[in-house]
């Protein structure tokens, strides 16, 4: 049954500024205790990839806090969420390593940016490429050693930590094992839905949102039925989350999304799209994505003759149908959940802006 909250979190704005907050007060502290300048080189990429994000992970801890029934001063959890921006930035930057992206979230990926950096700082361009991506691994590293901190000095009582650190610590092996599978799955074209299925799972629905979830909830010492209310709402959500993401980076707006639409395509990214067009693919439509999926040199003439393919199979409008089956389950789960009503209220907005944006 769902309960009433005497109170309730500030409005989305709010709680964004307040991990923005936590975030700055942070990185202000390590700027002023660095060793030397020469750190202000990683910590102004920092700054700069915690500017413009969703911060979807860190809202949704706080959500997960409130579930859990939480009342009153939540500076630390505030602080536990933000630290999952900066886990966020160290997978990203590898992310965009492993995946050589140009840009994410609209700007120069942090390996170009550096690069670029480097040279304007008068380094050879025969070393540039090297050079930015040497420091970005180093600022992915930083990144997560500092989340770790920001975690463990966000003021949680010690019983609250102790349920909070597995959690942190089953995330961050999902997530490494979700990013191995995609590795393992890139550039090979094949129909295997499920695989793709288990790679979102991993890399997506648990870390995105089940965890974030889970590790508020854990702020406020939440009972197992909180957690599985989590899970059945959370993975669900997460599995259409990335459905959607992955019609985006094909058919996308790149000025909305901050994305190329051609990353995808010249990776040979294993989606869930691009198996269920193998899987209807007539001879010719399978010779065509054998040639073009994966090439380094794809262009939009290419782009569009895949994208041709993805509608005449079908396989993008059983994507939107798969969306729309996982957003009524993660609702209907929602709506059994002993959560609050003022939180789910929130969860739900969020699962329909989740499943249905542009962006």
């Amino acid at each position: 049954m769902t309960q009433t909250l005497p109170t309730k979190l500030p409005d989305l704005s709010s709680l964004q500024q307040k991990v923005g907050a936590a975030l700055t007060g942070f990185l202000d502290t390590k700027e002023r205790a660095a060793p030397g300048i020469e750190l202000l080189y990683l910590t102004t990429a920092l700054r700069g990839l915690l500017t413009g994000g969703k911060r979807l992970r860190s809202l949704l801890c706080l959500y997960g806090w409130q579930a859990a029934g939480a009342t009153g001063d939540m500076t630390a959890a505030v602080r536990a969420a933000a630290s999952l921006e900066l886990f966020q930035v160290f997978a990203l930057v590898h992310d965009d390593v492993m995946d050589d992206s140009d840009i994410r979230r609209g700007r120069p990926s942090a390996h170009r940016a550096l690069a670029t950096a480097y040279t304007d700082s008068g380094g050879p361009d025969s070393k540039a490429q090297a050079h930015g991506l040497g420091a970005a691994v180093l600022l992915g590293d930083l990144a997560l050693v500092w989340s770790d901190e920001l975690l463990r000095t966000a003021d949680l009582a010690p019983e609250r930590l102790a349920q909070v650190l597995p959690l942190i610590s089953e995330m961050r092996s999902e997530v490494m094992y979700g990013q191995l599978l995609d590795l393992q799955t890139t550039g090979r074209l094949t129909g295997d839905v499920d695989t793709a299925l288990h790679v979102i799972r991993y890399k997506t629905a648990k870390y995105t949102i089940e965890r974030p979830l889970h590790i508020g909830a854990a702020t406020a010492g939440a009972t197992p039925p909180v957690l599985d209310a989590c899970t059945a709402f959370g993975i669900p959500l997460g599995e259409a989350f990335q459905l959607r993401d992955d019609l985006l980076g094909v058919f996308g707006d790149p000025a909305k999304t901050g994305k190329p639409v051609l990353d995808d395509l010249r990776e040979g990214k294993a989606t869930v799209l691009m198996a269920l067009a193998v899987q209807r693919a007539s001879t010719t439509e399978l010779k065509t994505l054998h040639n073009l999926v994966g090439r380094n040199d794809l262009n939009e003439e290419h782009a569009t003759t895949i994208r041709t393919i993805l509608n005449t199979t079908g396989a993008r409008q059983t994507v939107e149908e798969m969306i729309t089956t996982r957003q009524t389950a993660a609702l209907t789960a929602l709506n059994n959940a002993p959560f609050p009503k003022n939180t789910t209220t929130s969860l739900r907005r969020l699962a329909l802006n989740a499943t249905t944006r542009q962006t």
